[in-house]
């Protein structure tokens, strides 16, 4: 019975009834949803892309920062096109978010690309509401998704200067200063 400070916890034994404080049941309940609804993702890849389908609830708890680390060893393994495939994902918090403006940074000092399909209105509606959605490109579906990274991978490539090479400037401290005539120190 919940309302008495019992929560149904699982053990390798079998269900059972655990009693705790107020203070203890909120966090044990806290983690019993967590492990109840993380967020899985399965990685695959098409052609050089790689592609990430999550499922569950993104919520906190469900390594956030583990899976922006994936995405960072990923980068660091030479993978430029990002898919991220949100079909079964149902809601997201803040370690979503987190997880997304983390991803978005690293693919930005990358020159990487990453493009959002399959994103229900109810979790658009979040990213719309924290102004994060216009920092990706959002789509429909997987193909949609790919055709669009193919589109912005180009012109990524294209709109690159090449690279001179720009003459080295003394840094400020060991600049002459220039006074005005009459200037004292």
């Amino acid at each position: 019975m919940i309302g008495d400070g019992f929560l149904p916890y699982e053990f390798p034994d079998g269900p059972a009834a655990v009693s705790f404080s107020n203070r203890q049941w909120a966090s044990r309940a806290d983690e019993f949803r967590r492990t109840r609804s993380a967020v899985r993702v399965t990685l695959r890849f098409k052609d050089d892309v790689s592609i990430l389908s999550l499922s569950g609830k993104f919520v906190a708890g469900s390594d956030g920062p583990f899976l922006r680390q994936k995405v960072l060893d990923l980068i660091e393994a030479g993978t430029r096109k990002f898919l991220f495939d949100f079909g079964e994902v149902p809601y997201i918090d803040s370690t979503g978010l987190g997880f997304l403006a983390g991803s978005r940074e690293l693919a930005a000092e990358a020159s990487a690309v990453i493009v959002l399909s399959g994103m229900n209105p109810h979790v658009r509606r979040i990213l719309d509401g924290v102004k994060l959605s216009q920092f990706f490109d959002l789509v429909e579906d997987e193909n949609a998704g790919l055709a669009r990274i193919e589109q912005l991978y180009r012109a990524a490539q294209s709109a690159k200067p090449e690279e001179t090479p720009q003459p080295l400037e003394a840094p400020k401290s060991a600049r002459a200063r220039r006074r005005p005539a009459g200037a004292s120190e």
